[in-house]
């Protein structure tokens, strides 16, 4: 959520930055500036009205103590219409505040100035490619298929139980499920991220916090009876852990890691490009995160793009990294970068990991801060990355490595698969 003050102060900036994510609603940044002025009007005419009414108080109890009880009640008499003052005030201001708050979260975060200009995903900026794409035989077949070959994943199976995007995993899947978890964890771990279990599902607030909601409502599974949220991403648990919280300076920054089931409804999905495991509505993920000094965010932005880096580096995939330009990022974000793999039988790229800096979106929604050497408080910077999601990372292992023997397991995945072949 944009603080208010940074959008009365530099209102020109703010519409311009909003342009690069294509925003459709700009009129909301002039009724937002509206809403503040009448608001703090309304607050300096009842902060007067009760300064009035705590001095006729005094006066009175002045009077009283004196004896001069006939002018004591001549003050008394204009208490009520003080109170009644004082009580339409205190209406309008919740009005005017609670107005002010439903407009404000229908603004995005602004993007980063470096994000670059576009609306589609095709508009996105290469920032690397790294490796090679593999060669495959010429009878190579898509995971889907490779998965019914070697009797891994079953999505028939998870469709009779559940529904189309809940697969089953069997037997070496399976197996290759909980290793490239622990694979994930131990290299979150080794770069200094403490390990966290949190719950998977979160009530409104926790959706609030992190800007799920009321954005993306429509694509979280809502467990309607008790108004709670199955988790997208261990994004929005572990963020919300610091809500309400005031960090000291030298704490920061704050890193921790979770591995977690995530759930999204993904509506409106359909086609050739969501076959298999590269759309799912229940996936494994370890997510990191970081709460930062607002002056160390984008180096730490840079450090956690090479984090997942260092992970497909280690898993022998061909990857590239996208910043994405203001019309394919996220409500939240201020800048993001997204790690795609190359799938090489479908020969086409999938995204398997985004690296965002939220800035103080986040933390203004959750009242996340920090205490400076100054002593005051000030709002922290957010970070979040994939580190990473499996569907798609299973998806290129099991068709990159496909070979006449079987698939091969890449060497670093070797230790927890205790397994080099799924034949």
């Amino acid at each position: 959520m944009l603080q208010v003050s940074y959008i009365r102060e530099n209102r020109e900036n703010v519409l311009e930055r909003l342009s690069v994510k294509n925003f459709k609603q700009p009129e909301l940044v002039d009724e937002i500036i509206a809403l503040d002025e009448e608001r703090r009007q309304t607050q300096s005419q009842l902060d007067s009205a009760s300064a009035d009414a705590n001095s006729i108080a005094r006066q009175i109890g002045d009077l009283m103590r004196q004896g001069q009880k006939e002018q004591a009640e001549a003050l008394k008499a204009q208490s009520p219409l003080l109170k009644e003052k004082i009580k339409v005030l205190g209406e309008k201001l919740t009005s005017l505040e609670e107005e002010m708050q439903n407009k404000i979260v229908l603004l995005p975060n602004l993007p980063h100035s470096s994000v670059p200009l576009g609306s589609t995903p095709e508009e996105n900026e290469v920032a690397l490619e790294y490796g090679e794409k593999p060669s495959l035989p010429t009878n190579a077949l898509p995971h889907w298929e490779l998965a019914i070959k070697y009797d891994i994943i079953d999505f028939e199976l998870g469709n009779k139980i559940t529904g189309a995007g809940f697969p089953v995993y069997k037997g070496k899947g399976a197996k290759l499920q909980r290793a490239l978890i622990n694979f994930f964890l131990d290299n979150a771990e080794e770069a200094g991220y403490r390990e966290m279990q949190p719950p998977i599902v979160v009530n409104e607030a926790s959706g609030f916090g992190t800007g799920q909601l009321p954005d993306k409502e429509g694509q979280m599974y809502h467990v309607g009876i008790d108004n709670l949220y199955l988790i997208p991403t261990a994004e929005v648990p572990i963020t919300n852990l610091y809500r309400d919280v005031i960090l000291r300076e030298e704490d920061l920054p704050v890193k921790n890691c979770a591995y977690t089931p995530c759930f999204r409804r993904e509506a409106g999905s359909y086609g050739a490009h969501v076959r298999g495991l590269n759309r799912l509505h229940q996936f494994d993920k370890v997510e990191i995160v970081q709460v930062a000094h607002p002056d160390k965010s984008y180096g730490i932005l840079e450090d956690m793009s090479a984090h997942v880096q260092s992970l497909l580096k280690k898993l022998e995939l061909p990857y590239r990294v996208l910043r994405l330009c203001g019309g394919d990022m996220s409500f939240t974000s201020a800048l993001t970068y997204d790690m795609e793999v190359w799938c090489a039988a479908q020969a086409r790229w999938l995204e398997v990991s985004s690296v965002s800096n939220f800035e103080t979106f986040q933390s203004n929604r959750l009242k996340l801060r920090f205490r400076g050497k100054e002593g005051k408080p000030q709002l922290a910077h957010t970070l979040n990355g994939s580190a990473l999601a499996l569907p798609r990372i299973v998806a290129s292992l099991l068709e990159n490595n496909q070979t006449e023997k079987g698939i091969r397991i890449p060497e670093a995945l070797v230790p927890y698969t205790k397994f080099e072949w799924i034949d």
